[in-house]
């Protein structure tokens, strides 16, 4: 019998816009909201999910925060919510470099990596 599965870490970017003053830069930015998550697949179709966390991170000088787990859930689902500073553990400073200068990100498939791939380990794509 053959038998085929695997576990990778996954990233979802959420459809969310939340307009801010940064607090961090003085700067106008909007947050971007995203889950990451571990899952594991058999026969390459997703089957379960966890380590879930839900992360903010502001388009202006994009420091990254991660987000209340009950306000994550409530954005997944498609509520509308509004973030506040309490929903928020700042988790880096910010900077160009910070976040996604040590991470490459797939624009195809949204997996993320911090090797050093010419090309997508999951779907192939040249980053």
């Amino acid at each position: 019998m053959f038998f085929m599965m695997g576990i990778t870490d996954g990233r979802k970017d959420f459809d969310f816009t939340q307009t801010i003053i940064c607090n961090l830069c003085g700067k106008y930015g909007r947050y971007q909201v995203f889950m990451t998550y571990t899952v594991l697949s058999l026969f390459l179709i997703p089957c379960l999910k966890w380590n879930k966390h839900y992360y903010v991170q502001t388009s202006c000088c994009h420091a990254l925060y991660e987000l209340d787990p009950e306000i994550g859930k409530a954005i997944f689902h498609g509520e509308p919510v509004e973030i506040r500073q309490e929903h928020l553990t700042r988790v880096n400073r910010g900077g160009y470099g910070s976040f996604y200068g040590a991470y490459k990100h797939c624009q195809c498939c949204g997996f993320e990596t911090a090797e050093d791939f010419e090309y997508c380990p999951k779907c192939g794509t040249r980053f």
